[in-house]
């Protein structure tokens, strides 16, 4: 999915990019850069000091009603019923068979619930929450075009965000959302969420679209002063693969129910109650264990495996590759994939290819 191909979505920053000289490529269904001419620098920021990524593959729905937090408690696998005013929490739509549709993040805000998902899937998406609002008192609506998101990430992030907006990072809680109005120096109001991959604070800013070329000049200057640039894909996959972190659309969809997948720990509330779905998360949990699940792996050299690589186990097929790539923090390539349960322990040594694997631990 990183290359050029004519179905890809269009960005709005997309011909920004070409014209300062990003190789673009296809990720999660939209135009984004590959990289900025050197992945691995941009790798390098990322870890060790701030990165800026255009995360324009979101597609953005307002809930709105009296029913809204009913309508979607029953619907997504976390708690939407007790988030307060200005919280946020990542959920899963399962089909009633209990296999993924959509990966969702639900932010509280005082009139209404803003969710999060991909563009990729946005229009069925849609039609399936519209298909589920039968009783309730809930509007939808597609805000998908109003909006885009721009992410800083590293070690400066933090110091970046109380130059440019004023807010504590660490004082907001993770998915906390916050309402910033427009500050001088700065292209207009936005709403700033903390994300903190491998536990290092980062923020989102989802900001107009029409003003996200200079969003994009004003959060790039940023980061260069703090010794960062921004990144592309390629250089976030390879870290998002470093801290065992899967992407909806690559390492888990609807083949996969929540706990093959690993997201029964981050995605689901065991005491809300009902949601579609339910019955399937509930039988899996007391039985304790599915057939197959989804494990992350060191290779032996720095050749990725490509996506779709039959994984050995003793000479005997195993499972699959779902995404992998060079890693330059571990020296090795590592890759995520789905192997037969009792494959699946730390230290097991399997094959991917030709390339010696041998599973790690998720951190």
């Amino acid at each position: 999915m990183n290359t050029e191909a004519k179905a890809a979505i269009e960005t709005a920053l997309a011909e920004r990019h070409r014209a300062a000289g990003a190789r673009m490529g296809v990720w999660f269904g939209c135009a984004l850069p590959n990289d900025f001419g050197d992945w691995e620098k941009e790798y390098r920021f990322l870890r060790e000091s701030a990165a800026l990524l255009d995360k324009d593959y979101r597609a953005y729905f307002s809930f709105t009603g009296p029913d809204r937090v009913r309508y979607l408690n029953a619907l997504l696998t976390n708690n939407i019923r007790d988030l307060k005013a200005g919280e946020g929490t990542i959920s899963l739509l399962l089909n009633p068979q209990g296999h993924i549709l959509a990966e969702i993040e639900t932010y509280a805000l005082e009139e209404s619930v803003f969710g999060v998902s991909y563009a990729m899937i946005r229009e069925k998406l849609a039609a399936t929450l519209e298909q589920y609002i039968i009783m309730d008192d809930v509007t939808l609506a597609d805000e998908s075009g109003r909006y885009g998101t721009l992410a800083l990430e590293g070690p400066g992030a933090a110091a970046i965000v109380a130059e440019l907006a004023g807010v504590n990072l660490e004082r907001l809680a993770e998915l906390g959302i916050l309402e910033i109005p427009a500050r001088q120096g700065l292209p207009g109001g936005f709403r700033l969420s903390r994300r903190s991959p491998g536990g290092v604070a980062g923020a989102e800013f989802l900001v107009a679209r029409a003003e996200l070329a200079d969003w994009w000049a004003v959060l790039e200057k940023a980061v260069r002063a703090y010794g960062g640039g921004a990144a592309g894909y390629s250089a976030l996959s390879a870290r998002r693969l470093e801290l065992g972190a899967p992407w909806f659309g690559y390492d888990f969809d609807e083949r996969q129910i929540p706990h093959e997948a690993g997201l029964q720990d981050t995605h689901i509330s065991y005491v809300k109650g009902c949601y579609v779905g339910q019955e399937i998360v509930e039988r899996v949990r007391s039985r304790g264990h599915v057939n197959r699940v989804r494990v992350l792996m060191k290779l032996e050299g720095k050749e990725p495996a490509a996506a779709g690589t039959t994984i050995l186990a003793e000479g005997k097929e195993a499972g699959l590759i779902t995404r992998s790539a060079y890693v330059p923090g571990k020296g090795s390539a590592m890759a995520m994939g789905y192997v037969r349960r009792e494959h699946s322990a730390s230290g097991t040594a399997l094959t991917a290819g030709r390339a010696a694997a041998t599973v790690v631990p998720l951190p």
